[in-house]
Parts: structure tokens; sequence; C-alpha cells
């Protein structure tokens, strides 16, 4: 019998943290700098960018303001990538 290898679910907090990473990047801003601007812990912020933790609402807030962005833009680019990731799945299985 063959078994197949199943695909690792996306999880929604390792996409958010990517999305968080990616702007702060973009901005070219350090994660001392966010951290600093959300008044969210150094160690904190790393761990949500990694996808090791869930930011509650009142953080994920802080953090998009220190990004100037707003919660639904971030949300708006999670969509997209999982939306680009289910498709890939999809196209993988048929």
């Amino acid at each position: 019998m063959v078994h197949q290898l199943r695909e690792r679910p996306t999880l929604l907090r390792e996409v958010l943290g990517e999305v968080l990473r990616d702007l702060r990047l973009d901005k070219g801003m350090t994660l001392r700098e966010v951290s600093t601007k959300a008044l969210v812990s150094l160690g904190y912020l790393s761990e949500v960018e990694r996808g090791r933790k869930e930011a509650s609402s009142e953080m994920l807030s802080a953090i998009c303001e220190a990004h100037g962005v707003t919660l639904l833009e971030v949300l708006q680019l999670v969509i997209e990538r999982l939306d680009a990731r289910t498709s890939l799945v999809m196209r993988r299985a048929a």
C-alpha cells in the first residue's frame, strides 16, 4: 500500500506572521522599532512574526498601527495568501 503524504494545513497565525514581517521589511523597520511603536515586547512580536504565537485583537491592532496600515488591509493580504495557497494545493490534488 502506498501512503500519500498529506499537505500540512496552513495555519492562520503563520500566514499572519509572514504578512506582518513582510510589511515591516518593506518599510525598512526593525523588530525593535515596531515593538516600541506598538508597545509590544520584542520577543512577543518576534514570535508573532514567526507564526508561533497567536496575536490578540488588541495586540494585532497595535502592530497594524505601528506599521501604518489598517487591520482590514492586513487581513486582506492574509486572505490573498491563503487563497493562493489553497489554489496551489487544489491544483496539486487534481
